[in-house]
């Protein structure tokens, strides 16, 4: 996977949490309003800033997770080998 492809999806996912949120903010909202409870301002947007130099921080992370399950001592740790003691291979 290309940065832009790991920029997308981690973007995708960032939306996709955000939009989770609003909806419990509308429903807990419309719950208020229901019931007479709290105070109740009307906003018409919201406005999400996200940081680039995070999400560069995060591709990193990933790319650097994704090559260490890619080694090959990370292999040999699923194949469950033995050494000659019948220790497990570390």
């Amino acid at each position: 996977m290309n940065d832009e492809e790991i920029r997308d999806q981690i973007n995708e996912l960032i939306r996709d949490e955000i939009q989770e949120v609003i909806n419990d903010y509308v429903d807990e909202r419309d719950e208020s309003e229901k019931s007479g409870l709290g105070f109740v301002e009307s906003e018409d947007e919201l406005k999400v800033n996200i940081n680039t130099q995070e999400i560069d921080k995060l591709i990193k992370q990933y790319k650097k997770l994704r090559k260490k399950q890619k080694s090959n001592i990370t292999e040999i740790k699923k194949l469950g080998l033995l050494d000659k003691n019948g220790n497990p291979l570390k």
